[in-house]
């Protein structure tokens, strides 16, 4: 899994948690503890998939665009980073005169294949409002 989605649920609850008020890349950058750059580029993704709105100028930012009881963590994956779960090179060669060898790609593809299939299912049932309030019911059990 790719740091694009842990951006993107952080940003979107911070968005939740303040609906009301205007984030700049920079200010959801620091809450993040990301680069700026990064949080545009997700926020541009989710600006796309119509999770976020943005007003240019003095003033502007990011605000949320959707209501984030509805809005499921794997839609979020889906849109940020669907796939990163599979690592970009796998051990094996089917050139390979060896059972092991020729075989491992293939078998490891349906491993991960599988293993993104049940996170999918069970991010299914976290929202975004989900997370805000674990992250409420946090801040409340330290106080």
């Amino acid at each position: 899994m790719n740091s694009e989605f842990t951006i993107a649920v952080h940003s979107l609850v911070l968005l939740a948690y303040r609906p009301d008020h205007m984030a700049t890349s920079d200010m959801i950058a620091h809450n993040v503890d990301t680069h700026p750059a990064r949080v545009r580029k997700v926020m541009g993704c989710l600006r796309k998939q119509g999770y976020v709105t943005t007003k240019e100028g003095s003033g502007g930012g990011f605000a949320l665009n959707c209501h984030p009881d509805e809005v499921t963590l794997a839609e979020i994956y889906r849109a940020t980073s669907f796939g990163s779960i599979k690592p970009s090179w796998c051990s094996g060669n089917v050139e390979e005169d060896c059972l092991v060898a020729c075989n491992m790609t293939e078998v490891m593809d349906h491993i991960f294949t599988e293993a993104e299939e049940q996170m999918l299912i069970y991010l299914q049932r976290l929202t975004i409002q989900d997370v805000l309030e674990r992250v409420l019911a946090k801040q409340q059990r330290k106080s």
